[in-house]
């Protein structure tokens, strides 16, 4: 694959604060969704504008969460975005890693005459089950992205090589999860089908680790990845590097690594796709630099897919 960084801008709210830690994008009405994994909120991304939209309530009375105040424990840390439809109308459903207790919640937003209207539920029997069709121990959970294929999501954990543990993946029907978000039946009635592995490389002795994917037209599936040296599905550490990932069922196909911006490597968390021509995918993706200092950015993307 051929990679091409198009275009890059900051993302800052209408009233300049920036948006942080953005983990996964999707579309919203003629805008885009980006969740932020250190935030209660997530960030309506229109044309000249960017507005807050609540996710879930304060925890413990706080709605941004870090290492330096302490209370990275506490944040609900949604990873995924994937289109869904609630009675046959657009939404985002987005979904917590499940790499804690705190971080089993799933989430619908969709519009109600031009506005979000939210709604959320704790999902842990679920991710209980997706623990149990991996077969991982609960701290070796860190579910970080996810592609909508069709009727399902095919729902991936990150995986540490330097724990043992790799990238895999498992599927669940897209309707099951929105009826579990809105309550119509029980997280622990989902199935949870078809576990796979995916072995994806190193980058200087760091194992690459699943953070997105999207679904292709044809049935293939991009994944981006990133090198990063941590120890765990908890903390954060150097990233090495960042890749894109192309996979066809089992196989993986190529791997490409993302150009660097501006002289850093860009920690790619949310993918989506804008279209795809004459064998090009145009792709959005959002960074997450792990720097609350420092506001995520959009990259538009293009990459040869064959």
């Amino acid at each position: 694959m051929l990679i091409s960084v198009d275009d890059g801008r900051a993302l800052y709210f209408d009233d300049g604060t920036p948006v942080t830690a953005a983990s996964a994008v999707a579309p919203l009405g003629d805008g885009w969704l980006v969740a932020q994994d250190d935030s209660t909120s997530a960030a309506w991304w229109r044309a000249g504008s960017v507005t807050p939209v609540r996710l879930v309530p304060p925890v413990e009375g706080h709605d941004r969460f870090g290492e330096a105040a302490g209370t990275k424990r506490l944040k609900p840390d949604l990873e995924v975005a994937c289109p869904a439809e609630v009675d046959g109308e657009p939404a985002v459903l987005l979904l917590g890693s499940g790499s804690t207790n705190r971080r089993t919640r799933g989430v619908l937003v969709r519009l109600d005459d031009g506005r979000p209207v939210v709604q959320a539920r704790e999902l842990a029997p679920l991710y209980a089950a997706v623990v149990q069709r991996l077969g991982l121990a609960a701290d070796q959970l860190n579910l970080e992205g996810a592609a909508r294929c069709g009727d399902t999501v095919r729902w991936f954990n990150r995986g540490n090589l330097a724990a043992g543990v790799p990238s895999a993946s498992v599927e669940v029907p897209v309707a099951g999860l929105v009826d579990a978000v809105l309550g119509r039946v029980g997280a622990g009635s989902l199935p949870v089908d078809r576990p796979r592995v995916h072995e994806l490389g190193e980058v200087t002795g760091v194992g690459l680790a699943v953070t997105d994917a999207i679904a292709l037209p044809d049935g293939r599936l991009l994944l981006s990845a990133a090198a990063e040296d941590a120890p765990n599905a908890i903390d954060d550490g150097p990233v090495v590097a960042s890749a894109l990932v192309l996979v066809d069922g089992d196989t993986v196909v190529d791997v490409s690594r993302i150009p660097e911006v501006d002289g850093r490597v860009a920690k790619v968390e949310g993918l989506a796709l804008r279209a795809v021509a004459d064998g090009e995918a145009q792709l959005l993706a959002v960074v997450d630099d792990d720097d609350p200092s420092r506001p995520s950015t959009a990259l538009e993307l293009r990459v040869t897919v064959g």
